[in-house]
């Protein structure tokens, strides 16, 4: 699918990595390098024709292997440049745990208002994406960011020029498709979860 987008001179297409055994089973991965899955490693060559007609000028990726390889199964690896600001948010003590397993310790946890002790908050991972925004807004030409869950839902929330935590309200698939662009002199989302892709 290329863009028709005729309003805008750039998009952002925001690519989740695949299915890893943590996102399966809900468990909150951050600095965990979980590989793919079997099931993961399919949806990333599902995404390989999706998108390969679309002309990007540049490639980013989180370092983590999740995202790397879905990069490579989507046929983007050899041009891909590593971006450390794209690392899932560090949640620190609750790594690999379940939020359900957390709330029954703490029945009042939000991750978007609390964030996670000897981890990030919401706003310290806004500070990333901030980065990661101000260098494609000087890009000439579209931009894929293979990345994560959490904190692709927090670079929305900023390219909408809302807080972090608005991110909270974006839900994410593995292997979706989400565009993000501008329309007259606001930024929008022209595409949003999308998985079309991913159906046989």
């Amino acid at each position: 699918m290329v863009r028709d987008m005729s309003q805008t001179n750039r998009v952002l297409v925001l690519v989740r990595h695949g299915e890893t055994d943590w996102s399966k089973s809900k468990q909150h991965t951050g600095r965990q390098d979980i590989p793919l899955n079997e099931q993961g490693r399919r949806e990333g060559e599902r995404l390989r024709h999706r998108l390969a007609a679309w002309p990007f000028a540049r490639v980013f990726v989180s370092p983590l292997s999740r995202a790397r390889d879905t990069c490579a199964l989507a046929g983007l690896g050899d041009r891909a440049e590593l971006r450390p600001d794209l690392m899932e948010w560090d949640y620190g003590a609750y790594e690999g745990r379940t939020r359900a397993d957390i709330l029954h310790e703490r029945p009042e946890w939000s991750l978007w208002r609390d964030g996670c002790p000897q981890g990030e908050t919401a706003e310290q991972v806004g500070v990333r994406v901030d980065r990661v925004l101000s260098e494609v807004r000087g890009i000439d030409g579209d931009v894929a960011l293979f990345a994560h869950g959490h904190v692709l839902r927090v670079l929305t929330a900023r390219w909408l020029q809302t807080t972090p935590s608005m991110g909270e309200r974006y839900a994410l698939s593995t292997a979706s498709v989400s565009v993000l662009g501008r329309e007259h002199a606001s930024e929008v989302i022209w595409l949003w979860n999308d998985v079309s892709h991913l159906q046989d």
